[in-house]
């Protein structure tokens, strides 16, 4: 399962940012932009998070415990790209309310430069955010099997680490962020068509708004079990019992597989709920891609070598 989670996603990433690069629609909306961050971050963590652990129990391979520098890397930019993605659809939530708000004074909240300093505050936030995973994720010998393991070494960041940073601010937060912005967006997208808006921006501001409340929907989905999980381990603590550690395990790895899949997600809910995202699509790719590859081929053959 998880191989095909990432083969879909590395088909599914770059074709939606290419989608949003390439139309001028999209590159002038702050939603998109949004959006594009997103997918560019999500493809990222196919490669940071569920590669990794896909060598891990697939194949038995953990490159944390072998390297020092990977350990340190990878959970640094596991948590990077998460927390910077869950902002990012968050934000973009946030941002079709206010495109979809009846008073002209939110309005101005919807536009690209306003969105490029979000994103900057966001990544640089979240980077910084980071740097104790560097400082205090070490390789320790492991009691039972005497070799290195990849592990939290500070008792207070490891506090942090289960009773915040996994519970609140990979779950909880985004959840409740996503949802109340979520459901202001579809209150405000019912009444749309009664408002003085060009036909062009009426239709951009519906097809992004079905597009982010569904994959805000996705979300909750992915991430709530994930949330459940963290709290049940919190409370419950280590299990001794052979049989229990077996099945929680195998229960973690559904959870885990199942977390994944929103960050491969998005170009098949996309396609699945709007229309016109898979008439620009096709657009994107065989008009203007393909059409353009063919004609520089055709002008390459053209040219006749010099004597």
């Amino acid at each position: 399962m998880g191989i095909s989670l990432f083969i879909a996603g590395l088909i599914g990433g770059p074709l939606v940012i290419i989608v949003f690069l390439s139309l001028r629609t999209f590159r002038r909306s702050s939603c998109a932009f949004y959006l594009t961050i997103m997918s560019v971050v999500n493809f990222a963590q196919l490669f940071t998070g569920l590669f990794s652990y896909i060598m891990l129990y697939g194949f038995s391979i953990d490159w944390s415990n072998l390297s020092l520098l990977y350990c340190k890397c990878r959970l640094f930019s596991v948590q990077s790209n998460s927390l910077i993605s869950f902002t990012c659809l968050c934000l973009a939530t946030i941002d079709q309310f206010l495109a979809t708000c009846s008073h002209p004074r939110w309005h101005q909240y919807n536009n690209i430069t306003f969105a490029r300093y979000m994103v900057i505050g966001t990544i640089i936030f979240w980077i910084s955010h980071g740097i104790p995973f560097i400082l205090y994720y070490n390789h320790t010998l492991s009691s039972v099997t005497n070799t290195p393991i990849c592990m939290i070494t500070n008792t207070i960041f490891y506090r942090y680490f289960y009773s915040f940073y996994l519970p609140v601010l990979t779950s909880i937060l985004p959840i409740t962020i996503m949802i109340i912005f979520g459901v202001l967006s579809y209150r405000n997208i019912q009444r749309i068509d009664h408002r003085t808006i060009p036909l062009v921006r009426r239709e951009l501001d519906k097809q992004l708004t079905v597009m982010v409340l569904v994959q805000v929907f996705y979300a909750v989905l992915a991430l709530t079990p994930q949330l459940i999980y963290s709290y049940y381990s919190l409370i419950t603590g280590t299990s001794t019992d052979q049989f229990t550690l077996i099945l929680i395990q195998s229960i973690r790895n559904i959870i885990t597989m199942f977390y994944y899949t929103y960050f491969m997600s998005s170009l098949y809910i996309y396609t699945s709920v709007s229309k016109r995202f898979r008439q620009q699509l096709i657009y994107v790719l065989f008009t203007l891609h393909y059409n353009r590859w063919s004609l520089l081929k055709r002008r390459n053959n053209r040219i006749e070598p010099q004597a």
